[in-house]
């Protein structure tokens, strides 16, 4: 029985480090497909852009402040900015603005590159109008590092050192907030910028006073510990053991 025992378990264990094989093999050749007919299309895109210089691609639907798709159904991104969710603080303002500048219009991509969820990244121009730089510098979008193209992109940063100087979009009083609009919700639901954390502060932790909540982001002001916590915010390590007493 012993050794019928142990037999059994080697075939088992044959058979499932030959399914696992099998199964990897098949991921492996999907993904080669799904990467074999991204490129394909990335090269048709490009080579429709060069043959189109002058006269551009048409945009025929906004996404959102950063986002939009040419016909022929390829999604572009705006190189260096990154706007609000659309629920958020500017959120609806920035893709309306987004709206003004490149719906229903042809747009040219002189610098692209793609990204790893099937979009274009661009600098985007709509005749002489710099696209990525007016929603930048109007505020509707803060840089964003992880998505730059390395072409003008000095230009785009200084274009958002313009609006935060100026407190504009975003950066205004709006979106970014110090003080609790009302007084008896004080409580600062914050996120950090690396890791994604969500945490709250009160008055009486440390470093309360210079937490800003930015409304474009997702942050948010609570009344209560219990309302932050259902919402998915823990306490701040700077409260020390603290209990917010209103």
């Amino acid at each position: 029985m012993p050794r019928k025992l142990e037999k059994h378990k080697k075939s088992a264990f044959y058979l499932i480090a030959f399914l696992i094989i099998l199964i990897s093999s098949l991921i492996n050749f999907r993904l080669w497909q799904v990467n074999r007919e991204y490129k394909r299309v990335i090269e048709k895109l490009n080579q429709q852009i060069q043959e189109n210089a002058e006269r551009g691609l048409k945009v025929v639907k906004v996404t959102d402040g950063d986002t939009f798709m040419l016909e022929g159904g390829v999604r572009v991104r705006l190189a260096d900015v990154n706007a609000p969710e659309l629920e958020f603080c500017l959120g609806q303002e920035a893709k309306k603005r987004l709206e003004e500048l490149v719906l229903d219009k042809p747009v040219q991509l002189p610098f692209t590159r793609p990204d790893k969820f099937g979009r274009l990244i661009a600098l985007i121009y709509q005749g002489d109008v710099w696209v990525n730089q007016v929603m930048l510098t109007e505020g509707l979008g803060r840089y964003d590092s992880t998505q730059t193209i390395k072409e003008k992109d000095q230009q785009l940063l200084a274009a958002t050192h313009q609006a935060k100087k100026e407190k504009r979009g975003v950066y205004s009083s709006r979106c970014s907030q110090k003080e609790p609009p009302n007084p008896k919700c004080p409580i600062k639901g914050n996120i950090d910028k690396k890791r994604g954390k969500r945490i709250y502060h009160f008055p009486g932790c440390a470093g309360y006073n210079v937490v800003v909540i930015e409304l474009d982001r997702g942050e948010q002001w609570f009344c209560s510990e219990k309302e932050a916590q259902a919402a998915g915010f823990i306490k701040s390590e700077q409260c020390y053991g603290k209990k917010w007493q209103p």
